[in-house]
């Protein structure tokens, strides 16, 4: 390896500025300085803000979809104002551009949607007709699929921005990813998780990924110590599904790769935009033919689907 950083080169680290992009940012920092013996001071944080950052007002899929969250932090770290950039990988486009690389990812966590009400109440326990706001299109058609009778409206921000629209009456509940919630600790807040087999989560759900610039050697030996393999092969067959689907925010899809010593189980789920149909498989192999796994998935759900199942409406 080529030389460590110091706090007078420290390695810089771009994320986005929201509490739980810089919580991520801060967990990447303190396992590469646990790893190397270094000081967190050896380390940068660069806040760069982000297209989906600044546009609040309009669903993802009308400006632009998955690209919004990472566009100028990869612009950044193309021409090297940051080493390496940290990322929710639920938000990441499955082709990255040239010359970049995401070949890292740290521990998963919880991986299922938690349901937030103000009183704690279940999404179960509902009354026809309530409002529930939410602007993942995916949440919206598992909702609709499962309870047409529900209002949904569209919901962004961060948890402490949606909390304050649950207590304005905008909805009477909204969802959020437990693996945010317990990485800024608000464990606490009262939301219900809701098993894989009732929801099953957005593709890499609960998944931080570490992307750097290719050709950077020592930004890869640095991220090698702290890659967690599992992680990696899970998201590999999850990310194959997706790319095959020709996932965006535009598109419903569910999916989720478990282990189990060498082998992999994979679930998939594709929608229609208003809930109306759903469609869902699972495979189970061996973790190393995950990637070809997540193809064989995605080619049955569409199969089944029939022509022009995901197409926009």
């Amino acid at each position: 390896m080529t030389s460590l950083p110091n706090p007078d080169s420290p390695f810089r680290i771009g994320t986005r500025g929201s509490p739980l992009a810089l919580a991520q940012a801060h967990e990447t920092r303190s396992r590469l300085s646990a790893a190397f013996d270094l000081p967190e001071e050896a380390f940068e944080i660069v806040v760069i803000k982000t297209t989906g950052d600044k546009v609040l007002d309009r669903p993802l899929g009308e400006i632009g979809g998955k690209g919004l969250f990472t566009r100028e932090i990869e612009d950044a770290l193309l021409d090297g104002s940051i080493d390496i950039a940290v990322h929710s990988m639920k938000d990441m486009p499955v082709a990255q551009p040239g010359g970049l690389v995401i070949d890292c990812c740290l521990p998963r966590e919880d991986v299922r949607d938690a349901f937030l009400t103000l009183d704690g109440g279940a999404l179960a326990d509902l009354p026809e007709g309530t409002v529930v706001g939410t602007s993942s299109l995916r949440r919206k058609s598992q909702l609709l699929h499962k309870r047409p009778d529900l209002q949904i409206v569209e919901f962004r921000g961060n948890v402490q921005t949606r909390l304050k629209k649950l207590e304005d009456g905008v909805a009477v509940g909204t969802f959020l990813a437990m693996a945010g919630l317990r990485r800024l600790g608000l464990t606490d807040l009262p939301a219900t998780a809701i098993p894989v087999d009732e929801m099953l989560p957005a593709v890499a759900q609960g998944a931080i990924g570490i992307e750097r610039r290719g050709d950077d050697t020592r930004a890869g030996d640095m991220l090698a110590a702290i890659c967690d393999a599992n992680t990696v092969k899970r998201l590999t067959a999850e990310r194959a599904f997706l790319e095959a689907l020709d996932g965006s925010c535009q598109t419903p899809i569910a999916g989720l790769a478990e282990l189990d010593g060498g082998s992999l189980k994979l679930r998939g789920e594709i929608l229609r935009t208003d809930g109306s149909e759903a469609v869902d498989g699972q495979l189970g192999g061996a973790v190393e033919d995950g990637a070809e796994m997540g193809r064989a998935l995605a080619e049955d759900l569409l199969k089944r689907g029939g022509p022009g199942f995901l197409a926009h409406h």
